[in-house]
């Protein structure tokens, strides 16, 4: 895989997610597992930082009156109910563990749903480094990360979800699409093999 024309997504690394005092912290997993999937996608994105590899992260952020949610159903139900990732609030911060990356991650705003495409710049992102394959990871597996995914699909990416780097409400949900859903339009591998592709393609 050549990292020059690969871009790894970062979908929902935020607070409200991430954080031990987040208020979605129990809706992924169990809390062990979440704490998991940041230590492993911080340590893919210190070796990927050291390549070519665009690294971009799409926070979702809604406005106070949650005017993007006007039906929510399911988790977007829970996230308007909690008063999750509002704008300017702690809980849509990214964060703190990315700071240590600066300005090699690149900011995509205007997520408001589960697609990191739609509402965002991320088309034109992507085709002004001219990538063509794209690494997915983050919340949540079954549904902002299949969303990604499959809408990076349909735009000709070759797709990859990092599969020790996404989280789903279960683990046997996470588990089911990692092994079912997402070999239907590309693959699903932990984040080691694609540094070692990285590596094999530089050798």
């Amino acid at each position: 895989m050549d990292p020059q024309q690969t871009a790894a997504i970062l979908v929902g690394y935020q607070n409200d997610y991430f954080a031990s005092n987040g208020i979605l912290r129990g809706v992924v997993e169990e809390p062990h597992r979440v704490d998991e999937v940041l230590a492993n996608t911080l340590s893919f994105l210190r070796e990927a930082a050291k390549t070519p590899m665009t690294l971009l992260s799409t926070p979702i952020s809604l406005t106070p009156d949650y005017r993007a949610l006007a039906s929510p159903v399911g988790i977007l139900h829970s996230i308007k109910t909690a008063g999750a990732f509002k704008d300017g609030t702690w809980g849509a911060d990214t964060i703190p563990e990315l700071k240590e990356f600066g300005d090699r991650i690149l900011y995509v705003t205007g997520k408001v749903g589960f697609n990191a495409f739609s509402n965002t710049t991320l088309d034109q992102v992507l085709a002004e480094r001219a990538i063509k394959n794209v690494l997915v990871a983050g919340m949540v597996t079954s549904l902002c990360i299949d969303s990604t995914g499959r809408a990076a699909y349909e735009r000709g990416f070759s797709v990859t979800i990092l599969s020790d780097c996404s989280s789903a409400r279960t683990l046997g949900e996470h588990e089911f699409y990692c092994k079912n859903i997402f070999p239907l339009y590309g693959r699903a591998c932990e984040s080691k093999q694609i540094l070692e592709e990285i590596a094999a393609t530089a050798d």
